[in-house]
């Protein structure tokens, strides 16, 4: 029954939300914005089921191995990829900000992806090596943007904790240390963690699809997956704590969430150092085994 989701499938749903949009300042429909979000929800649901029925089809190969072309190693489903990336942080700000009308600026250009995609699916894909070596780079950008962010995370924490106890104390401003305000501090926590999940899952799913591209299988218990996984797992959960519930975005408690994720960060990087993933004989050992 999931092979028989296509692209009209979540493009209806889309649009169904883009009407619900449009119409706001025209007709008065009870719970809008529950309406605009389940059919947003929907419309990501059967995308991403799409999606994974087309990564299926890809790997379909003899004894599980890899057929040419790689996976996700096409204009096509990159294009299908971005629009999803973009109909998910439009979902996420719906939630957020369900008075706005982000949907105006937002789901035209989810839409136009999805349109772009159809208009090159008879492109020529990549072959193995060059979809392998394409994630890889893509792997190696975000996850470099979401340690980054991690990192500016954990130092803007730490300025907020030290602000907080020296306005406590009444310490004047005027002489020594002197730190941006507690609600600026905050929202830029805020913000670093939000986008180093964001990195950290992009840079996640494209190791998973370089692995796929390479070695035709992923090893999930091999520290090299594992602890970039677990570091994302909290990345998320923070997230999730920070966005729903209320007096985690009060006081200390973003600081304490930022320098958590430091510290994940910390066992993630020393478990990929300690299993050598992404050194010059891992890269060889995928290498040979994705020569056809």
């Amino acid at each position: 029954m999931l092979s028989r989701v296509t692209v009209s499938c979540f493009v209806g749903s889309y649009l169904i939300a883009m009407a619900l949009e449009l119409t706001r300042p025209m007709v008065r429909i009870p719970a809008r914005t529950v309406l605009i979000a389940t059919t947003t929800l929907l419309g990501l649901v059967l995308q991403a089921i799409y999606l994974s029925t087309l990564a299926r089809t890809e790997v379909d190969g003899a004894g599980g191995m890899l057929s040419e072309p790689g996976l996700f190693a096409d204009w096509y489903s990159w294009s299908l990829l971005l629009a999803w990336a973009v109909a998910m942080v439009y979902f996420v700000l719906l939630l957020r900000r369900p008075e706005t009308t982000i949907g105006y600026f937002l789901i035209p250009p989810v839409l136009g992806l999805i349109f772009l995609a159809v208009m090159v699916r008879q492109w020529a894909p990549f072959n193995r090596a060059e979809a392998a070596s394409l994630w890889r780079m893509i792997h190696g950008i975000a996850m470099l943007l979401g340690a980054a962010a991690v990192l500016i995370g954990f130092v803007v924490g730490l300025m907020y904790l030290v602000q907080s106890m020296r306005l406590k104390r009444k310490q004047p401003g005027s002489r020594g240390l002197r730190l941006p305000t507690l609600e600026w501090l905050q929202k830029l926590s805020r913000g670093t963690l939000v986008f180093s999940t964001v990195a950290v899952a992009g840079g996640t799913l494209a190791g998973v699809i370089m692995t796929l591209n390479a070695q035709g299988e992923v090893s999930w218990t091999s520290r090299g997956i594992l602890f970039p996984v677990c570091l994302l797992v909290w990345l998320l959960a923070a997230t999730v704590i920070e966005f729903f519930y209320r007096p985690a975005r009060q006081g200390r408690k973003v600081a304490y969430l930022t320098l958590a994720s430091f510290g994940f960060l910390i066992l993630a990087m020393a478990g990929v150092l300690a299993s050598g993933h992404g050194g010059v004989d891992s890269q060889r050992t995928g290498s040979r085994e994705a020569a056809p």
